[in-house]
């Protein structure tokens, strides 16, 4: 994404800090950092996650850094990842012992936002627990994950809420960009279960996972669910807007990889988490 093509334009030099306002002094050096490039327009840079790192590193923390700039006259939103004890700052903290990364310690937390109607797929948007997904329809992990994720949530329909965003995987799974467009009109449709639906079909008896053939995957999943929707109206400028939106609003909490799990606001590397939910 544009965030990744940003933060490679520099590397992250150590430097000294002083201890006095801490925060300040974080904002300050990126923004010094990042204007030493002369391509690189600065608007705003904040903190959006700080958070004390554990034994051994007790004295460092961690910051999830919003950037928004203008690159080449366009306008670019990233995040940085950098840590700090108040003297030195580092792009990476890396356990000897290990190996471990304590960049995966720091996870941003979902907001309301997230837990929007139009996006509920399973159970009650007003349940105690809720759970939201980044799925790409044609990744293997997804494909094994999501239908149980689904059931479970169905058979516990009053105690927990299920969002699902779309999350395509391009660059692996370039017929996504045609399948998630159908997902959204096939909704706005009024068609149910269509996202559970999807991930149990066997497309592969259709079109290969990096096919760009946009007539051949869409004839696919007109023949599943028996729908005539047509290019004219998966490429339509609203329909494109909510695939972006789904896209962006994962990339706002780092989501690098699918199926992302997301319980009560917070990732779950596990994926399994939901399991504990509900009383069934």
């Amino acid at each position: 994404m544009n965030y990744k093509k940003l933060i490679c334009i520099f590397s992250i030099m150590t430097i000294s800090l002083s201890a006095a306002n801490f925060d300040n002094d974080v904002i300050s050096f990126e923004k010094k950092r990042l204007s030493n490039n002369a391509r690189v327009e600065i608007k705003d840079v904040k903190i959006s996650v700080k958070q004390k790192m554990p034994e051994p590193m007790t004295n460092w923390y961690g910051f999830i850094i919003d950037i928004s700039a203008k690159v080449k006259d366009k306008e670019i939103n990233a995040k940085d990842i950098i840590f700090s004890n108040g003297e030195i700052v580092a792009p990476e903290l890396i356990n000897l012992k290990t190996g471990a990364s304590y960049k995966d310690l720091l996870q941003p937390k979902l907001d309301a936002s997230y837990y929007q109607e139009n996006h509920l797929i399973a159970g009650n948007a007003k349940a105690k627990d809720k759970i939201v997904v980044f799925s790409d329809p044609l990744c293997p992990f997804c494909i094994e994950a999501l239908p149980d994720l689904i059931d479970h949530v169905k058979d516990n329909k009053d105690e927990i809420a299920l969002y699902y965003y779309n999350f395509p995987l391009l660059r692996v799974h370039p017929a996504s960009a045609t399948m998630v467009k159908a997902i959204d009109v096939a909704r706005q449709m009024g068609i149910k279960d269509v996202e559970r639906k999807v991930y149990t079909t066997n497309w592969e008896k259709y079109f290969p996972v990096d096919s760009k053939d946009e007539d051949k995957i869409l004839s696919a999943f007109n023949k599943e669910f028996k729908t005539n929707i047509t290019k004219e109206q998966i490429n339509s400028t609203e329909v494109m807007a909510r695939v972006l939106d789904d896209v962006k609003m994962g990339d706002d909490v780092m989501v690098k990889g699918t199926p992302t799990i997301f319980v009560n606001g917070k990732k779950d590397d596990s994926r399994l988490k939901y399991e504990t939910l509900g009383s069934k």
